[in-house]
């Protein structure tokens, strides 16, 4: 709808939610600036994407240069404990890496108007706007405040403190791994494809993206790696989030700060459950990241002039593939649904209508996949673990959106 005057969005969070949702208030005429907390330029460490058709075709849509994006595979495989290949299945998709696309949103966004090391401290409305105020003392003035501040989220807490992360009972241990560091024979059975292995109520997935600085080219490029295992919240996750001088971390712990008999232990069992293929990468983890895996569902989206969109609302477990997507899809959504309302508050729920449901199938479809992993279940959640966690299953249903239309 057309205005005499642009309006002006305020987001929270520059990562990629926050990007996504700015360049595309953006295109549909606001006036945004993007307030991140961190000083420094934000990195996605050991983060590989699986950079689904409409995340591409979303991007293209906001004019940038999909071209190039990552890397492109054809087939999935799984190896048994023999190092045995047991299923394959054609699956062409484009795997590309969090500084990949972090870097083309960035550049893609006015510099002028992104703003480092401004942590949110408080918000407030009105009837005709909303007040932000950061930790430097500045307080800034807009009709639309935007929580993409993730996981952790500062606007979450404000609006809803009463939603938090639940662990799901297991972890993941990841790693970037450089192509020219792999043995030629490993290399040739597992590299160029999205590789699996299933010992007993754990998943191992490897699968190649982008090099530095978006390189290409074969023998650049680097293998990513996700292993998930059950951890009990009660007692083994505490020990593995607990460093050498004794501090347990809350969520996460930095991966310099894991502690050695945590990743003594990993490595023990790679050499125990592992096909021969995927020990030889696991040996080649120089520092692996743990990440604990948790779910977030939140039962709101929009509070007044406050909308929350990606992690900062809905967080799924990794095993669909969908968070940047997601996240895209919050942002069209919510640019939509303010082109068809005047009203910022009424446009909101317009908004949460749209994506409240959606988000929450997508959370539900993540908790089917990952049930077989957790290291205790309720009666329900073990039918889920028959359900999706054979080989036919876990290659068939792992990293896709085919749940979404089907």
């Amino acid at each position: 709808m057309a205005e005499s005057k642009k309006r002006r969005a305020i987001v929270i969070g520059g990562s990629m939610s926050g990007l996504l949702s700015g360049l595309v208030l953006r295109r549909a005429g606001w006036d945004v600036d993007i307030y991140e907390r961190v000083e420094s330029e934000l990195s996605g460490r050991g983060a590989g994407i699986v950079a689904q058709p409409e995340l591409i075709g979303r991007l293209r849509d906001l004019g940038l240069e999909t071209r190039g994006l990552g890397v492109e595979i054809t087939t999935r495989k799984i190896l048994d404990a023999q190092g045995r290949l047991t299923h394959t299945r054609e699956c062409p998709q484009v795997l590309t890496a969090w500084e990949r696309v972090y870097r083309l949103l960035r550049d893609g966004f006015p510099p002028e108007r992104y703003h480092r090391g401004r942590g949110l401290a408080g918000l407030a409305q009105t009837a005709d706007a909303v007040m932000a105020y950061f930790s430097n003392g500045e307080t800034v003035v807009a009709d639309l405040l935007v929580g993409a501040d993730g996981i952790r989220s500062t606007v979450r807490q404000h609006c809803a403190p009463e939603v938090a992360p639940r662990y799901v009972g297991y972890s993941a241990w990841r790693a970037l791994i450089p192509e020219r560091a792999f043995p030629p024979d490993v290399h040739r059975d597992i590299f160029e494809y999205m590789s699996f292995g299933l010992p007993p109520g754990e998943q191992f997935l490897g699968y190649p993206v982008a090099g530095p600085d978006n390189d290409l080219r074969p023998g650049q490029r680097r293998y990513n790696v996700i292993w998930y295992r059950p951890a009990d919240e009660r007692t083994k996750l505490p020990w593995l989030l607990t460093d050498d001088s004794g501090v347990t971390h809350a969520v996460s712990i930095p991966p310099p700060l894991i502690r050695r008999a945590a990743i003594a232990e990993m490595r023990e069992a790679a050499e125990r459950l592992l096909a021969p293929q995927f020990r030889q990468v696991v040996r080649l983890f120089a520092e692996p990241i743990l990440q604990p895996i948790y779910d977030l569902e939140s039962p709101r989206l929009a509070f007044g002039r406050v909308a929350i969109v990606g992690d900062a609302a809905f967080v799924a477990r990794p095993h669909v593939g969908a968070g940047v997507s997601k996240a895209s899809d919050d942002a069209a959504a919510l640019a939509a649904s303010l082109r068809q309302e005047a009203d910022v508050v009424s446009a909101l729920k317009r908004f949460e209508g749209a994506r409240l449901k959606e988000n929450q199938r997508i959370i539900e479809w993540a908790r089917h996949l990952g049930a077989y992993l957790q290291a205790s279940r309720t009666q329900e959640e073990q039918a889920r673990a028959g359900r999706h966690s054979s080989d036919d299953a876990v290659i068939k249903e792992t990293a896709t959106l085919d749940f979404l239309y089907a």
